[in-house]
């Protein structure tokens, strides 16, 4: 898969992980394992990147006697969502095309 392409949808994963309530590294590994396999070290680079566009809001909190940093979902980030499904519906359509001829065999 193209790295690029690749790269726009686990950024969409995540923030679709945090869409709901603010969560937590571990926590977003784990809701996202039934979807994709996510190393820690790839979500805090994508968690990073969100932060610096502004997508997402860090905060720090103790959580049984250790710092934790929880992540919530900014404007930017929600609306990265919208234009991410509508993306999706003309690669969909891109793909159709492409398979189609491959039905027809």
């Amino acid at each position: 898969m193209d790295i690029q392409l690749k790269r726009g949808l686990l950024d969409v994963c995540v923030l679709a992980a945090i869409k709901g309530e603010e969560s937590y590294g571990y926590k977003i590994i784990k809701d996202l394992k039934p979807y994709i396999e996510l190393s820690e070290s790839t979500l805090y680079t994508i968690l990073k990147r969100l932060e610096s566009a502004m997508m997402l809001t860090v905060r720090t909190a103790e959580h049984d006697g250790r710092l934790r940093k929880y992540y919530r979902i900014t404007a930017a980030g929600l609306n990265r969502i919208e234009e991410f499904k509508l993306e999706w519906k003309e690669v969909v359509s891109i793909y159709q095309f492409v398979v189609k001829e491959d039905e027809n065999e």
